[in-house]
């Protein structure tokens, strides 16, 4: 118990690369979290079921509610540089036991985040090699495909940050470039960019539209992780909120364009939007160059890949900042004596998404099922910490002296919105296991909960010292 409270002398983040990274490494980071090339052939589709001919409008909608949230995020980032994130920020603003909730919220969304991308990694890299004739997907392969791309993640998430975040702005703008180059040569080739149906929202009502909103914010958990470079960036204070809200657009305009171009593109076919398991492909066949679904599937493969790394990198950095607090292991702490890396937290959190992947696909869950599992609880995760630092956003700055009216609306309709979010994932009531994971997030979050007032009794001194340091961090 003493390596878990006891007292650090150096500044969290001091072994960390500082004035290391530039603007588009840093959204870089953020990107590599939302995945967004991965959207529209997994997500899109189970917006469509829901949202129908008012998919796009969700989007829409989910993209204008998060740069509201994104501005709230970047009261602190705009003023606060830390490796700790929203962890950092919530305290500052609502005070060290809500900080702490949530850090641990958070470092839940990162940690589950990693481990469904990594069944999304092999999902989607098994369905390339099979069309390259290997079909074999027994449970041994899965496992072995899995713990490879953690690994390799792992690998270069030790070796450098730069690395990784270059190695995903290579390989997500790539794919999504593709990917919208798909969709413009559909509309080229069908002569026309004008649906309707899709126009005049034929077949939606508000419910539909509601609960498509709820799915659509899915897409963008982990816009904020840029955040976590506090330390690392050139200029944080400019960068990261530019990255935050950049990413947010960025993802934003890519779905939206993806939603509205795939909907248009399944009107008349056999197998709907909802139902195809490719529907890139799908759009590609029509303009007679299905070659150009290959690649794009290969690159989601990828994208899935880097959203690994972009996790791994986010969650250690969080867990980095609460062992220095005293909230965690003292050895997570630890840098890399030759690449600044937060060596031992990267260990300790690709351990953690391996083993709930393996776990999974050892209890025999279909990859895609267990993808969705774990980034449903990721989600809680997110939407916890995005709440809470809404919250502490007009406090922290009623107590700098700053706080005008527009900041107040922005947060009274940033956190509405995420109680949105919030409800519609458990109002309906979804099926099973959709129905049990919000009573799993609540147990996991009562973990950290009880944790906390564990510490109160051992080490209050030690509390107080995080509180200080914390709000010396502006």
């Amino acid at each position: 118990m003493s390596d878990i409270i006891a007292p650090q002398a150096q500044p969290a983040g001091k072994g960390l690369k500082s004035n290391h990274l530039g603007f588009f490494e840093v959204v870089s980071q953020s990107i590599g979290v939302i995945a967004p090339s991965g959207t529209p052939g997994l997500v899109i589709p189970v917006v469509f079921a829901t949202a129908g001919n008012g998919t796009w409008l969700a989007y829409v909608f989910a993209t204008v509610a998060l740069l509201i949230v994104s501005l709230q995020i970047n009261v602190f980032s705009s003023r606060i540089a830390s490796p700790g994130s929203l962890y950092v920020y919530t305290g500052h603003g609502l005070g060290r036991f809500a900080g702490v909730i949530s850090g641990w919220a958070l470092l839940i969304g990162y940690v589950f985040t990693a481990a469904a991308v990594i069944n999304g990694t092999v999902s989607t890299g098994l369905a390339v090699l099979q069309d390259f004739g290997f079909h074999t997907n027994t449970q041994a392969v899965l496992i072995g495909f899995s713990i490879l791309a953690a690994a390799a993640a792992l690998a270069l998430g030790w070796r450098d940050i730069k690395l990784s975040v270059r190695t995903t702005l290579i390989f997500e703008f790539s794919t999504l470039a593709l990917i919208l180059l798909t969709v413009f040569i559909w509309f080229i080739h069908h002569g026309s960019v004008v649906d309707k149906a899709q126009t005049s929202l034929q077949g939606v009502n508000p419910t539909t539209l509601r609960l498509g909103l709820v799915l659509a914010f899915f897409s963008f958990v982990g816009f904020e992780s840029a955040t976590v470079l506090g330390v690392e960036s050139q200029q944080p204070r400019r960068f990261i909120p530019r990255a935050v809200l950049a990413s947010v657009a960025i993802s934003g305009l890519v779905f939206v364009i993806a939603a509205y171009g795939l909907t248009f593109a399944f009107h008349g076919n056999a197998t709907t939007l909802d139902q195809s398991n490719a529907p890139l492909t799908v759009a590609a066949q029509a303009f007679g160059f299905a070659p150009i679904g290959l690649v794009i599937s290969a690159g989601v493969a990828l994208s899935f890949f880097t959203c690994i790394l972009a996790s791994i990198n986010a969650a250690a950095r969080v867990l980095y900042t609460l062992s220095h607090n005293g909230l965690f292991h003292a050895r997570a702490q630890s840098t890399h004596g030759k690449h600044g890396s937060p060596h031992i937290a990267l260990s300790v959190v690709s351990l953690l998404a391996i083993g709930l992947s393996v776990g999974l696909s050892l209890g025999h869950w279909a990859l895609l099922d267990a993808y969705g599992i774990l980034g449903s609880l990721a989600t809680y995760g997110f939407l916890v910490s995005y709440g809470l630092v809404t919250l502490a956003a007009p406090v922290y700055l009623l107590r700098r002296g700053e706080l005008k009216p527009l900041h107040l609306l922005t947060a009274v309709v940033a956190f509405a919105l995420l109680l949105v979010a919030v409800v519609g994932t458990v109002y309906p009531v979804p099926a099973w296991p959709y129905n049990v994971l919000p009573y799993i997030f609540l147990g996991l979050l009562l973990i950290g909960f009880l944790y906390f007032l564990a510490l109160r009794i051992i080490a209050p001194a030690r509390l107080a010292a995080v509180e200080a340091e914390i709000l010396g961090q502006a």
